[in-house]
This record gives structure tokens, sequence and C-alpha cells, in this order.
């Protein structure tokens, strides 16, 4: 393979969340600082102290540590889904066990670090439950088999007046690119078609640098440059002679720079190169997101994407729907999505609805219904899909 020379020249800019979750730099609500810190907006009343009050002791050294700039968690999530499609296995499982924090190592710098290890619990992850049944669709985002993954090693770095901050090292740029309130995996919507937006040829994790810079008062910018061949099981540097790269730009409005990913309307430009080895062909496309956090309890959104080429899961989707945050940081959500997929005659159409129940903030459980209609690689007129999702935070 002839050795290409990685070079970025760009204009980094400033993604910004509440000020307690700034030290993860560029972060979304699926992102290690948002985890760590929590949205930082709402006002909540827990109904327990589950698991806080079975190990004082442990959560106690925990916050003598992040006193002194070091922050971390351990989490076990786990998804079961079941099917009735007249396809496939109709039953899939899968757990999701993680290590994650950050050092403060100077007023302005960061390190981040997130170690996963992600397994099915029989011969179908939830990942793939859709697929196995005849539908174009990722019903249980990031609950796949893929074993222990690095999807977080990189260094963040501040401007002192706050007006800018660049990442790099090992990113997922899942936890920046084109994000809103709703868009974690683990704590909010399970398909896809919710998440990080279906259109977008998002590469794994793996070596890349991104940032972002205040654009006035209200608006903002962030780009990123990661390798498009990334393999968080086994990382390492090899864009440096592929040359292989995955570039994004943003542009978006906020209504404050402490509610980012809350009051959010942007643009999103992306580029994937086509990979060396003729597995992944080059894709490019645009996408527009806008949601709204209102009164602090409602979040309506709509998010629309369109793509090029075959390498990104739809050529075109159109989703909306809405959000409601409970006092007790209880979520339920509501998503209709529509989407067409080049190459696959028809459209396919998906809503789920779930309602996350936070017995405390360490511990939450979530039930969820999903239904594809007219999915897109079956003859079937549609079909049901019931998830249970938990997740208790050491």
């Amino acid at each position: 393979m002839k050795t290409k020379i990685f070079a970025v020249a760009a204009l980094f800019l400033w993604s910004a969340v509440p000020a307690a979750a700034q030290s993860g730099g560029l972060n979304g609500p699926s992102s290690v600082g948002a985890e760590l810190d929590g949205d930082g907006l709402t006002d909540p009343q827990y109904r327990s102290t589950f698991p806080k009050n079975v190990a004082p002791g442990w959560f106690a050294w925990k916050d003598g540590l992040a006193e002194n700039g070091f922050r971390f968690s351990i989490d076990y999530l786990t998804l079961g889904q079941s099917s009735d499609s007249n396809v496939g296995n109709g039953r899939a499982g899968g757990g999701i066990a993680r290590f994650y924090g950050a050092w403060q190592a100077t007023e302005q710098g960061s390190l981040t670090f997130k170690v996963e290890h992600r397994h099915a619990y029989g011969t179908v992850a939830p990942q793939f439950l859709g697929l196995n049944g005849g539908a174009l669709s990722i019903t249980g985002t990031a609950f796949n088999d893929n074993g222990t993954m690095l999807t977080n090693l990189f260094w963040t770095q501040r401007a002192a007046n706050g007006n800018w901050t660049l990442q790099f090292g090992q990113i997922d740029v899942t936890d920046f690119v084109d994000v809103y309130g709703l868009v974690s995996p683990y704590t909010g919507f399970q398909n896809l078609a919710f998440n990080t937006n279906p259109t977008i040829n998002a590469p794994n994790p793996g070596l890349g640098i991104a940032g972002g810079v205040k654009l006035g008062s209200n608006f903002y910018a962030v780009a990123s440059v990661a390798d498009a061949n990334a393999d968080p099981t086994n990382p390492d540097f090899d864009v440096f002679s592929h040359g292989n790269l995955f570039k994004s730009l943003e542009i978006g409005y906020t209504s404050g720079f402490d509610r980012i990913y809350f009051d959010n309307v942007h643009v999103t430009l992306w580029h994937a190169d086509a990979a060396d080895d003729g597995s992944r062909p080059e894709d490019y496309g645009a996408s527009f997101s806008a949601a709204w956090f209102i009164d602090n309890r409602w979040m309506p959104f709509v998010r629309a994407g369109w793509a090029k080429g075959t390498a990104a899961l739809y050529e075109r989707s159109f989703s909306t729907g809405i959000g409601y945050y409970g006092r007790n940081t209880d979520l339920a959500g509501l998503g209709l999505n529509w989407a067409e997929a080049r190459g696959v005659p028809g459209t396919q159409f998906t809503t789920e609805l779930f309602y996350r129940f936070s017995i405390s903030p360490n511990f939450q459980i979530t039930p969820s219904l999903q239904y594809i209609d007219n999915p897109l690689t079956s003859a079937q007129s549609g079909f049901p899909i019931l998830g249970l999702r938990a997740r208790v935070v050491f």
C-alpha cells in the first residue's frame, strides 16, 4: 500500500456542555463527560440511593479521588429484545461492561479514557435483531458482540476563556457528530434511526482529532478528522499509512453554551474515503437536526439526512418525535422515522416508544417498544420488538 501522509489543517471548533462536564471537551449525551456529570440542568428527586447505600465506602473513595482531579465510573448495561418476525431468531440479548473516566491533569487539559466489553448472551446480539428479522434496522445500537474495545483515550485542551476546545487521540465521533439530547443508546432511544443519524457512515472509535470554536454568543462549529478504518478491538496507527479518513463539519445554533445539546439546531456535512481494500465505498452526505428543551421537560425534535453512496445504512432518513424528562430523572421518548436505502426498493417506517424508569441516578430500567413497518429486506408487512434495558453504575 502506498504510504500517505496524514495531515490536518482545519479550524477546530468548540462544543460545550454544562459547566460541570466541560472537562470532557466535545461532549454529547453518550460521551464520558456527560456520563460522569449528568445534564446539569434538572433538579432531580430520586426514589432511592442504590447502589450507594450498599457500598458507601466505595463511593466515598471515588468522591475523594474526584476532589483531586480523577473521576471514574464502572457500569454494566444489559438489553433483552423479543420480536415476532416470521424470519430470524426472534430473540436477542447482550451486555456492555464499561470502565471510563477523566483525569484533570492541568487547569485547561485533561485525559479521557473508556474501555468496554460488549457481548451477546446468545447467537444474536440486540444490535442485529432487526437485520436478523428481515428489516434494514439497527434495533439495539451498541449492544453487539465485539468483545473488549478501547473506545476513548484522548487528550483535551481548552482555551482559558472557553472559546475553543481541541481533542486528539482515540476518539468516538458519535460522541459529538450530529448529536442531540436523546441520542444516547445507553439512556435514550435504542434504534439507530433516533441515535447518530443513520445516513452518516460514522467510523468505529479510532485515532482522530476534533475540535470546536464559538462563533459569537450563540453560534458554534465542530469539525473532526478520524480513521475511517478504525477497529477499537485492535487499536493502531494504520491511518498514517493508508490515509482513509472520515471528515465532518457541523455549524449550529444554541440558546446558550451550557445547553448546547438541549437547545440546538445544526447542519452537518461529512465525507468518508473508500477503503483501499475495496471493503467500503466512498460516501458523503449532509444532515439536519433541530431539538429544543421546553421548560426543562419537553424536547421535540426533527432530524433528517441524505447520503450519496451505499456505505451508510440509509440513503435518506427523516425522524421526528418528542422526549419528556421527569423530576426524578425518568425519561419518556416517542420517535417516528421514515427511511429509504439506495438500491433497495420501498420505504421503511420505524416507531420507538420507551420509558426510562430511574430508581436512582445509578440504577435505571427502560422498557421499550419498537415497530418496523414495511421492512425493506423481507416481504412482511411489519413486526414489533419488545425490549428491556437496565443500567447500574458503580
